[in-house]
């Protein structure tokens, strides 16, 4: 009889030690997505991201609106965040600060065999539900291509590729908390 009440002692207690982990994991606040964003939606429920403008002295026209909609697509994907147009609890705004291209390598011959193409874009990110998250800086991306194509034959692909490189950092900057 008292082996009984002992397994049934044990698993009384192992049912209350598992109930016990389940509430205290649940009622923690911050969630952790497969995304890497960890928010805390019960404080930060509105995002706020404010189109950048182009400030480069070279420009190409789709560069701007391509940008600016990954970066908010970014968002909406990976976030429960509401976009609103102003008073979000977390602001999203900057500039696009340079679009530039360098030869990156040389042949044989001595002639230009790889250009390199970059973007540069400057962020100022406001958290008003904590401060210590704000921060200014700027995040760079670049794609190579082959001297032997034209830039206008590759150039909408290699923005595209360049774009998506700065949403991710902005996007791991901002709410990734890495």
């Amino acid at each position: 009889m008292a082996s009984i009440k002992n397994k049934w002692a044990s698993f009384l207690v192992a049912t209350a030690t598992m109930l016990l982990a389940t509430i205290w994991l649940s009622s923690c606040s911050i969630k952790y997505g497969f995304n890497g964003a960890s928010i805390d939606y019960s404080k930060t429920k509105t995002i706020q991201i404010v189109d950048f403008p182009i400030r480069s002295s070279y420009v190409w026209g789709p560069m701007g609106p391509m940008f600016n909609n990954k970066l908010k697509d970014e968002f909406a994907n990976h976030t429960r965040l509401r976009q609103v147009k102003r008073n979000g609890d977390l602001i999203i705004q900057g500039e696009i600060t340079q679009y530039s291209q360098r030869n990156k390598a040389v042949s044989s011959e001595g002639y230009s065999a790889q250009t390199e193409l970059s973007m540069t874009v400057n962020v100022k990110f406001t958290n008003t539900k904590n401060h210590k998250e704000d921060f200014e800086k700027q995040f760079t991306a670049t794609q190579t291509y082959e001297t032997t194509q034209s830039l206008a034959s590759v150039q909408e692909q290699l923005v595209e590729q360049m774009c998506a490189d700065l949403t991710d950092q902005i996007f791991n900057a901002t709410v990734a908390n890495w």
